[in-house]
């Protein structure tokens, strides 16, 4: 495990390159620790599972879709939840990381123009490492997770990381694998 004491830019890569990422404890904490976990949640990307719902608001175009235009706004929504693990330094360093080309959001903007849904990530080679996502509208964390999948697709990336696995990514087609399992995927997509 990486002993970083500072939160910043060259720290996050050198972490995310060997299967370890930060949380801090609340929005407004000057603390955070290097995660590690046993079992990871990814998403096979051959797997993801498009809903019959969720398939009907794509076709339907509900929402216009956006790629890094706003990237700090879409990390501010993701912390906006009362239990974040998203601080005020998780936000500047990663804002940081996106203007160096490292770092990514999907957005889903309505029809007024109002950012509805979204999620943000960092880009290592062909590994991609999901760290948040939020929803105002139904189905708009889930067209922002669609077309992230399908841009991943399309670029030939391996491995998307969503670090923990949770009921909302399982019926999505997320699966947990061991620590062992992920640090040979995460060195395949690194190489």
């Amino acid at each position: 495990m990486p002993d970083y004491r500072e939160l910043t830019t060259e720290n996050l890569i050198k972490a995310y390159s060997i299967g370890v990422f930060p949380m801090s404890y609340s929005r407004h904490s000057n603390y955070f620790d290097w995660i590690y976990p046993e079992e990871r949640g990814i998403i096979p990307l051959d797997k993801f599972h498009v809903s019959h719902s969720l398939r009907k608001s794509i076709r339907r175009g509900i929402f216009k879709i956006r790629e890094n235009e706003a990237f700090t706004s879409v990390m501010e929504a993701c912390a906006s939840r009362e239990d974040t693990w998203i601080s005020d330094d998780i936000i500047r360093v990663y804002s940081e990381l996106h203007k160096q080309g490292m770092a990514d959001s999907i957005e889903c903007i309505d029809k007024e123009g109002k950012l509805v849904g979204g999620l943000y990530g960092v880009r290592l080679k062909r590994a991609f490492f999901g760290e948040s996502m939020f929803s105002r509208v139904k189905d708009a964390s889930k067209v922002s997770l669609y077309y992230l999948v399908e841009k991943l697709k399309k670029e030939g990336f391996i491995l998307l990381d969503t670090q923990f696995l949770t009921s909302h990514l399982a019926s999505l087609g997320g699966i947990k694998i061991s620590r062992e399992e992920y640090l040979k995927l995460l060195r395949e997509a690194l190489s």
